[in-house]
């Protein structure tokens, strides 16, 4: 066995084709124990050896230092739009502009039909075989920069395969894809920011790009993100000269020849006639596929001849997409149900006749709010034609107005919540009406509904039926009231055997464990989902330790707006809220985590302890988040913004405005030789 370079390319190699392999055919080399103990012995290597750590190393995939702000750039050849069309008639017309500017006869034209993808845009450049940059589309001339966010994507190989290439991959390559999520992989998501009381994502597309415009790349990893890639830029300025293919089939070819995830569902098609017919073909068998599709993109298969058709002012002469009408479906919508939530929110919620559409069968749809209802014109009794938002959420589209039967009242929300008969108020600015009793029922049901969810405290067993006999007898009125519960109690409730309560308060002594991020989350603050508990807790360790922060003081640490801090704020100066934590502290709910604060055996004469640091740039030997938690483990603090309280600033390689801050305010300033140096004494 060679030295610890030659073991690191070794594993490097091993880990891309294991990758590639699993990511993208679909077609594992190894278990996943094996793989694990590659990806290790690698990141030890690299943590033992810096020197070795490259950039097309696996390990560079998550954990990235967070972003300060992305950066703007501009693209070589610009990402432009295609024409689109709903209609064969135009696919025709499309392919008779082709040939009259070619001078081909009928069906001579060559077309590659690729399925249409509702993800986000992105460039990707490659140097010598290396990834280095990638963007988002952008305005289509320049994007944001998302290099460390979309490292984090699997399936984009951080080298290309270079051996045996025909051609020889060039110096520089550009290619342009889609970063895309499946069917299941939104699901998931969704399930994730649900129980972090963050709303949900709309639709694939809003899923890919609110995750790769994410500041902090290892939140990113943990979205199960993929990337097709259908498009080579091979000299810049010019999408044909000097690229030695001549068709983009070939193109396809050598992009997945080159490791690239190129979708296998692409054909060439002799003339317009294949492409109808292939169009036709995935309209109707596009559930069969596990991501979504809207279309199919039609594309002039002949370099040479596109360079001749151009371009018009907006869009290549020699594409055009093909989209899919929406998949809809008409139902009687039988009345309007408002749900109330646990901040009091009034949701209404169209309660249908039972209807099949896109693989599922429909009774209740979005209506979002007041405002869309009433735009709409939607009434209880109408015909609706419902569709599903990306496939994926069941809307009211529209009213068939030709259908409406006399005597139909418009829709009046309730100014009444439903659960509790308390004022429903509208505060401006806002487009939901909330219900004023904090006491309310239905919120209270809601709110340790939440408590006891898996993302939570993790109470097993207390779901919605037994949640409901709890508050309705009156056994629990708040989530602290669930730590008095007795088996005597329990035993007094439908359908509650003895083994069932049993279990019911032994998971409830096991939450007590939970840890103070989870159950920061579990309050149900507005706005404060887990990340953002996690992120507190990070610095304030323990939950009674954020009393009597301010909304200014809460703003400093990154990731923390001011929605967020001020939500926090209110929470924790209401006198209700503070004797509620105080209760659940009796009853023996961990509220701090003391892992999170300075190790033990740390001396307090350590240039960290009882210090507030801020970091910007990047580390070398360390990830910022690393560097943090350091900071912490050693007593010191480390918060997201400089002000006249920070002690020092840690500045790597190409600090962002934090530094030119900290020089105005005079707030000294460390480098990462010197940090290392105090890590030492610590």
């Amino acid at each position: 066995m060679g030295g610890p370079a030659e073991r690191a390319a070794e594993l490097r190699e091993l880990i891309s084709r294991y990758d590639y392999h699993y990511y993208v055919l679909d077609s594992p080399l190894v278990d996943d124990r094996e793989y694990d103990r590659l990806y290790r012995e690698l990141r030890d290597l690299e943590q033992a050896h810096p020197g070795l750590r490259t950039p097309d190393s696996p390990t560079r995939r998550v954990g990235g230092a967070p972003l300060e702000e992305f950066e703007q750039v501009a693209h070589s050849v610009p990402m432009l739009s295609l024409d689109n069309t709903y209609s064969e008639e135009e696919l025709v017309k499309f392919d008779e502009r082709v040939r009259r500017g070619l001078d081909l006869e009928e069906s001579q034209a060559v077309y590659v039909a690729e399925l249409k993808l509702d993800g986000l845009g992105v460039s990707l450049r490659y140097e010598n075989g290396i990834f280095v940059r990638g963007a988002t589309r952008g305005d289509g001339r320049s994007g944001e920069e998302v290099t460390a966010n979309l490292r984090t994507v699997r399936s984009l190989p951080l080298r290309l395969e270079k051996e045996s290439l025909e051609p020889p991959l060039p110096e520089v390559l550009e290619v342009r894809g889609e970063v895309y999520i499946t069917r299941r992989g939104l699901d998931q998501a969704n399930r994730q920011r649900e129980s972090g009381g963050e709303p949900l994502f709309a639709n694939p597309r809003n899923a890919a790009a609110g995750s790769l415009r994410l500041l902090d790349p290892s939140v990113t990893a943990t979205r199960p993100l993929n990337l097709f890639v259908y498009q080579l830029i091979w000299s810049p300025g010019d999408t044909a000269k000097g690229v030695p293919l001549a068709r983009h089939s070939e193109v396809l070819e050598f992009l997945k020849a080159a490791r690239l995830p190129v979708n296998p569902h692409w054909r060439a098609c002799q003339g317009i006639g294949e492409v109808i017919a292939y169009c036709a073909h995935w309209a109707g068998k596009r559930r069969s596929l596990p991501y979504d599709i809207d279309g199919v993109v039609v594309k002039l298969d002949d370099l040479a001849a596109r360079e001749r058709l151009g371009f018009t002012a907006k869009y290549p002469r020699w594409a055009i997409a093909f989209k899919f009408a929406a998949e809809r479906a008409r139902t009687r919508l039988l009345g309007i149900d408002l749900q109330v939530g646990r901040t009091g929110a009034l949701t209404p919620t169209a309660r249908l006749e039972p209807v099949f559409l896109a693989g599922t069968t429909v009774s209740n749809a979005t209506l979002h709010n007041e405002d869309e209802i009433a735009r709409k014109d939607i009434r209880a009794g109408d015909w609706v034609w419902i569709e599903k938002g990306g496939d994926i959420i069941p809307k009211v589209e529209e009213v068939d107005l030709n259908a409406r039967e006399p005597g139909t009242e418009p829709f009046r929300m309730a100014e009444t919540c439903p659960a509790c008969g308390s004022p429903a108020l509208r505060e401006p600015g806002e487009v939901v009406r909330r219900c004023t009793n904090i006491l309310c029922p239905a919120q209270t049901r809601e709110r340790i509904l939440h408590f006891c969810s898996r993302g939570a405290m993790d109470v097993e067993g207390a779901g919605p039926a037994l949640v409901e006999q709890l508050v309705d007898t009156g056994l629990v009125h708040d989530v602290a009231d669930l730590y008095g519960l007795t088996r005597e109690q329990l035993a007094g409730l439908e359908r509650m055997a003895e083994k069932s309560a049993e279990n019911l308060l032994e998971a409830l002594e096991k939450s007590k464990q939970q840890g103070a991020a989870r159950l920061l989350f579990a309050l149900g603050i507005r706005h404060v989902g887990i990340t953002v508990a996690r992120l507190l807790i990070e610095h304030y360790h323990g939950v009674e330790e954020l009393y009597g922060a301010g909304a200014e003081e809460l703003e400093s640490i990154e990731g923390i707006g001011p929605v967020v801090a001020g939500s926090l704020a209110r929470f924790f100066s209401e006198p209700r809220n503070l004797e509620l934590i105080g209760r659940l502290k009796a009853a023996g709910v961990r509220l701090k985590d003391e892992t999170a604060g300075p190790a033990s055996g740390v001396s307090a004469n350590n240039p960290f302890y009882g210090k507030t640091f801020v970091l910007t740039g990047g580390l070398g030997q360390f990830t910022r988040s690393e560097a943090g938690e350091r900071i912490r483990v050693a007593g010191g603090k480390v918060v997201g913004s400089v002000s006249s309280k920070t002690d020092y600033v840690l500045a790597g390689d190409e600090p962002g405005s934090k530094l030119e801050k900290a020089r105005k305010l005079g707030v000294e300033v460390i480098d990462e030789a010197r940090f290392v140096e105090w890590l030492g004494r610590v």
